[in-house]
C-alpha cells in the first residue's frame, strides 16, 4: 500500500490487518509500525525503485494512495504536483503491470471531470494531475489488459485526520481547544463521505472482478455545504461560541461536487452506511478522547 501513513491508508491498513492480510507499506522515509504492516522506504518518482520493489513482494493487490494533495491554485505546485501525483502513479503501474495477477486500485479526484460535475474542467493542478493519472489507468488497461480500477472518493473525513488545515478538524480541534474558528463563506457544497465507507469501497472493489477497468464514484451523492457541516459540528460540541464565516477568503473555481453511486452500487453492492450526523459524532468523539494528538 503505498501512502499507507496517510488519513484514508492508516484507517485502511487497519482494516487488513483485522482481516489477517500481510500489509506491505510505501514510504520515502523509515516509519514505525503501527498495525504489523512493514515498511519499505522507497520514492515512487523513482521508476527502478518502484520496479524492484513491487519485484520484490510480488502483490495480489496494490492500492496506491499516495500523492500530493494541495488544492492550491498557485503555478508553483504545478511541477511538484504533476511529478508525485502523475509521475509515481505511472511508475506504479509500469511495474505492477509485470506482474501477473496483481490488482491495482488508485484513488481518484471528484473533481476530476466526470458526469457528476457536469464533466467541469479540473479546477487545480492536483485535480488535473489526477485526471491524467486515471487516463493513464485506462491506458495501461487497454493496451496492456493491466487490472486497474480508480476510485474517486468525494470529501472524506472521519477520525484521526492529521492535516488541521481541512474544515472538519480544525473547527472540531478550535471548538474543543475553546477557540472559535475563523472560516470561508461556508457556501461551498460538498460530498461529505465518512472514511469506513471509503474503506469499505476500496476492499470490495480489491475483489470485484467486473470493476477492473472500470472508473467509480464513492460519495453519498448528497450536497451538503460547509455552513451546514460547520453549524452540525457547533452543535455536537455544545459550543456556545458562534463561527466567523468569511474571516478566510473563498478558494476561487471550485464547484459543487457530488458523486454518483449508481455505478458503485451496481458493480460493488456498495452504499455508504454512515449518515453524515452520525459520521461528525464518531469525529468529534475521537478528537475529545485525543486531545493531546498533534495534528499536521
Amino acid at each position: 500500500m503505498t501512502g499507507a501513513g496517510g488519513f484514508i491508508g492508516s484507517h485502511l491498513t487497519r482494516r487488513l490487518h483485522l482481516l489477517g492480510a500481510d500489509v506491505h507499506a510505501v514510504s520515502r522515509h523509515p516509519r514505525d509500525s503501527g498495525y504489523g504492516e512493514k515498511w519499505h522506504p522507497v520514492d515512487l518518482c523513482d521508476a527502478g525503485a518502484t520496479a524492484a520493489l513491487v519485484e520484490t513482494v510480488r502483490p495480489e493487490v496494490v492500492f496506491h494512495l499516495a500523492g500530493e494533495v494541495n488544492g492550491a491554485r498557485d503555478p508553483g505546485i504545478v511541477a511538484p504536483t504533476l511529478h508525485n501525483n502523475l509521475g509515481s502513479t505511472v511508475n506504479v503501474l509500469a511495474a505492477v503491470t509485470e506482474i501477473p495477477g496483481a490488482r491495482v486500485l488508485l484513488t481518484g479526484s471528484s473533481e476530476e471531470p466526470r458526469p457528476g460535475n457536469g464533466h467541469a474542467a479540473p479546477s487545480s493542478p492536483y485535480a488535473m494531475a489526477k485526471w491524467a493519472a486515471t487516463g493513464y489507468a485506462e491506458l495501461f488497461h487497454r493496451l496492456w489488459d493491466a487490472p486497474v480500477t480508480v476510485l474517486r472518493p468525494t470529501m472524506v473525513y472521519g477520525p484521526a485526520q492529521r492535516d488541521a488545515s481541512k474544515v472538519i478538524p480544525h473547527v472540531t480541534l478550535s471548538l474543543l481547544a475553546g477557540r472559535s474558528p475563523g472560516l470561508t463563506s461556508g457556501t461551498k457544497l460538498a460530498d461529505w463521505i465518512y472514511v469506513d465507507d471509503v474503506v469499505d469501497a476500496f476492499l470490495t472493489a480489491a475483489v470485484a472482478d467486473d470493476t477492473i477497468g472500470r472508473v467509480l464514484d464513492i460519495g453519498t451523492g448528497t450536497k451538503t455545504s460547509v455552513r451546514q457541516v460547520v453549524e452540525l459540528l457547533f452543535q455536537i460540541v455544545g459550543s456556545p461560541l458562534r463561527p466567523r464565516f468569511g474571516v478566510i477568503a473563498d478558494r476561487p473555481g471550485d464547484i459543487p461536487q457530488a458523486a454518483d453511486i449508481a455505478l458503485a452500487a451496481d458493480l460493488l453492492g456498495w452504499r455508504p452506511a454512515v449518515d453524515l450526523k452520525d459520521g461528525l459524532q464518531r469525529t468529534v468523539a475521537w478528537y475529545a478522547e485525543h486531545m493531546s494528538y498533534e495534528p499536521l
